[in-house]
Formats: structure tokens, sequence, C-alpha cells
């Protein structure tokens, strides 16, 4: 069956079930998550798993331009006045997460430390696009809102250098890493300061050409055009495609005289690619899955949301930042997705079969289950926090 006609499928089965569940106020995300589950492989399979693995394409587009937008939050005025709030936050519960998990699995449940060490540094992963889609939905405004945009934008680099860490301090404990200790934690701050020069170059040659270009058809299409230039140079080097697109957006936003511009036409072009994307994320979701982890995997998925919102809670008191983010901040943080899933598919590769396939059945069991309850958290935040009105 042809690949247009299960993304027709895809989207018009997301934007039912929104339509359906908006009806008890759940935010649309939840309905398009929910809407691949259904028709997806795991439950009656109208879309079937190879299909699913043939629609990866819109999924990595989609997540640019969730990055892409991120970044266009990334004024260099805002950041000088809330620049250490965010940095220690984000620095706060991405490790909150990491060493909550990793004590909990250490004393807890008696796990060995490879194991506890990796699963821990994967907590760390936030996923953004469900948060982004419910602020966008709600048009949430706000200094609450600026401070999550920014956390959930740095928060991936704080998880992949944590991984990267941690998985080699876990392949030197079990002697099976043929690289030396210093190059494993090189590596992942290697990819993350080579996405971010290349989201630079690209946005400094965009904003270049862009003032130049007057007509909206030509904007949307250098707009398409770049953004798409940024993903599939990001997976051609095997470097973070979020942060890529997100320098990118960043680097407009602050050269650019006209940046609005440039980066509101590029919504016209996103609805129904974000439909798909949270679709077919659903799609991907097993949740019979879930009945495997055990107490272990329940662990991990409560530690987890302790963990960053204790970081939250720490890093807002240290820097006096406003009580709603105290209180309600590390609630946005729950999702989790992608990146998590695609350093549990790292681990799984890197340490022995006892170890790495557990790791990665717990990270798919917790993907499920933050990713369902992840954007109720997130529209409850920010109501409590008063950025939707």
């Amino acid at each position: 069956m042809s690949s247009l006609y299960y993304i027709s499928i895809v989207i018009f089965s997301g934007m039912l079930c929104a339509k359906l569940l908006s009806k008890i106020k759940l935010p649309n995300v939840t309905g398009y998550l929910i809407a691949g589950v259904i028709i997806g492989p795991y439950v009656l399979n109208i879309v079937p798993l190879d299909a699913v693995k043939s629609l990866g394409i819109l999924s990595d587009a989609a997540l640019g331009f969730i990055a892409y937008g991120i970044g266009s939050e990334f004024l260099i005025k805002s950041i000088k006045k809330t620049g250490k709030t965010v940095i220690m936050i984000t620095v706060f519960e991405a490790l909150g997460a990491v060493l909550l998990v990793d004590l909990a699995m250490i004393f807890i449940f008696k796990q060995p430390l490879p194991f506890s060490l990796t699963l821990g540094a994967i907590a760390a992963a936030t996923a953004p696009a469900a948060t982004i889609l419910v602020i966008r939905q709600y048009k949430a405004k706000g200094d609450f809102t600026t401070t999550l945009l920014q956390v959930v934008a740095m928060d991936d680099a704080v998880g992949i250098i944590a991984f990267g860490i941690s998985l080699a301090v876990a392949q030197s404990l079990i002697g099976g890493s043929t690289t030396s200790l210093a190059m494993s934690i090189m590596k992942p701050i290697i990819e993350i300061l080579l996405s971010i020069v290349i989201g630079i170059i690209l946005g400094a040659i965009f904003s270049y050409i862009g003032k130049r270009v007057r007509g909206e058809n030509e904007l949307l299409s250098l707009t398409l055009a770049f953004i798409f230039f940024a993903i599939g140079i990001s997976l051609k080097f095997n470097v973070s495609t979020l942060l890529t697109c997100m320098m990118l957006g960043a680097t407009i936003t602050n050269l650019s005289s006209n940046s609005s511009r440039f980066l509101s036409i590029a919504d016209r072009f996103t609805p129904p690619l974000f439909i798909a994307f949270f679709t077919i994320a659903g799609l991907e979701l097993n949740i019979s899955v879930i009945k495997s982890v055990g107490v272990i995997g329940l662990g991990y998925m409560v530690f987890r949301v302790i963990g960053k919102m204790l970081g939250v809670y720490v890093a807002a008191s240290i820097t006096k930042a406003e009580e709603n983010v105290r209180k309600y901040l590390g609630l946005a943080l729950i999702p989790q997705a992608g990146v998590a899933i695609g350093l549990s598919l790292l681990a799984e590769k890197s340490l022995p079969p006892e170890y790495g396939q557990p790791i990665r059945t717990i990270v798919l069991a917790g993907t499920v289950i933050y990713e369902l309850i992840g954007p109720l958290a997130s529209k409850y935040a920010l109501i409590k926090a008063g950025d939707i009105k």
C-alpha cells in the first residue's frame, strides 16, 4: 500500500480523535497519540509495522520544525535576563533525575552499577515536542512559558552529555569497551558542538539571503529548504537534529531585524506535520511492554519524575525564581520520547544483553506512560502558573 495512503489515514485519525477528546478538555496531542495507538500495529493494525517505518521522514521533518520554533525563543536579551536561572534549572532537573534513578536502582532495587548508571542517564532526557504543542494549542504566554521553552531546549544537550559519560563508565566497569574512557566522554560533547556550529552557519546564511527575499511564497520555499537541509545534514553526520535546527532558529532570531517574518511563515506549513508526528509517535507505542517491566520499570518512571521536580525546586530556590516556576515547572518536563528511545537503542548495542535489553524495555514502557500523561501534566502546570487564561 502507498505511503500516501497511510499518511492520509494518520492525519485524519489524529484530527478525529483530538476533536472527540477536546469535548472532555484533553490536549490535542493526547488525541493524536491515542489515535496512533488505536490504528497502529499493536492494536487494530490499520497501519502495519512496515508502514510505520516508512513514515519516519515525516517524524524527522516535524521534529526539525519543532526545534526551529524552540530556537526562535532564544533572544539574547531574554537569555541575559533569565540565563542563570534557566541554566541552573536545566542542569539540576536533568541531573536530579539521573541521580535519583541511579540511587533508586542501586540501593532500593539492588541493580548492578553499569545497569543503574546507564538507565539513570537516560532519565535526564525530556521530549520537548508534546509540551510545545500544548503551549501552541492554548496560546500560553508569560515568564513561566518562556522559562519552560528555554529549559526544554537545553535539556537534551545535558542529557546526551550525561548519557555519554555514564555509558563510558558503565562500559569501563564491564570491561567491554574498545575505546578509551576519555574518548567515550568526548564523543557526545563533540557531536553537540558540531550541531551548534552547523546550526549557526546555516542560520547566518539564511539571514543574509532571507532579507533579500520579498515574496511570501519564495520565503516559505527558502525556509523549508533550509530546515530540510539542516535535518538532512544532521542525519548524515549523525549529530542532533534537535540542536542543529534549534540553533538555526536562534541564529535567525538574533541576526535578522525582521526575524518574526521568517519564523511565522513556517507556521503555515506545520499544522498537518505536527498531527502526523504525534499520531506516528502513537503508532510506535507498544502498550504491551508495560506489563513486562515489573517493579524496576515502575521505579524508573516514578523516581525520574520526582528527580526532575526536586531538581527544579532546588535550582529555582537557589536562583530565587518565581514561586510558580518552583512549584510547577517540573510537571511540564515529564514527556520523554525520541531522544530517550535513541539512547536506549545505543545502550542495547553497547552493553551486554543482560543490561541492554531490560534498559530498552523499561525506556519504551516509560515512553508509553510519559507521552500519554505528559501533555496533561504540562497543561495543568501552565494553568496553575497562570499562563493559560
